[in-house]
């Protein structure tokens, strides 16, 4: 375990928040690191944190068991926020300034899950992982595994004919131009405008 500074500051829909704030009273904590490309349309946002992210629907398992689960996003609050209204998503959502990445961050990159327990007012970081280690957020991929065809990504041992369409490389999360999740949000009549809003 390595402790982590309890004041670490976030912003959240309130405002500035400490990281055991975030806990909201639990024990634990799942943070997914969100990566974000400021200024970039919703069509550029990244595939693969979309993908892991749009599973997150129901919190309350984990709530039961004194677990919170939260995304931190490397973008500004209000620019990501939009992004995640524009999804649907409900889960809390917080932004990390730039003068929290060392701390939270520690020389990885985003992309990454976190795993947090609270003793008191002391937090420390249990657990993290990136890439196919993000893979227990996706449960469409453990379906997936299951059907007769797979991934059906290309590095796969399928046999001759098979279907094969998919890299490893974010290709598999994209469709048409844009994260395939987004697809369901802009039929739906969504705006995926993420420019500043105009006030009322």
């Amino acid at each position: 375990m390595v402790e982590v500074d309890p004041a670490t500051r976030l912003i959240g829909s309130d405002g500035p928040v400490s990281l055991v704030d975030v806990f909201d009273g639990r024990s634990q904590l799942i943070a997914y690191f969100q990566m974000w490309h400021t200024g970039k349309p919703a069509a550029e946002q990244c595939e693969g944190c979309t993908f892991s992210t749009a599973h997150m629907g129901e919190l309350s398992y984990l709530h039961s068991r004194d677990v919170t689960y939260a995304t931190f996003s490397e973008g500004a609050y209000e620019e990501s926020s939009r992004y995640r209204d524009f999804m649907g998503w409900t889960m809390p959502w917080y932004s990390v300034p730039r003068e929290s990445v060392a701390e939270l961050v520690a020389d990885r990159h985003f992309g990454i899950l976190v795993s947090y327990l609270r003793d008191g007012d002391r937090v420390f970081e249990t657990y993290w992982t990136t890439g196919r280690g993000n893979e227990p957020m996706a449960p469409s991929y453990g379906l997936l595994d299951m059907t007769v065809y797979g991934r059906q990504e290309y590095w796969e041992d399928s046999p001759e004919g098979w279907p094969q369409r998919w890299g490893s490389r974010g290709g598999q999360f994209r469709l048409d131009g844009r994260p395939t999740a987004q697809w369901s949000r802009i039929e739906a009549g969504r705006d995926d405008d993420l420019g500043p809003r105009s006030e009322l």
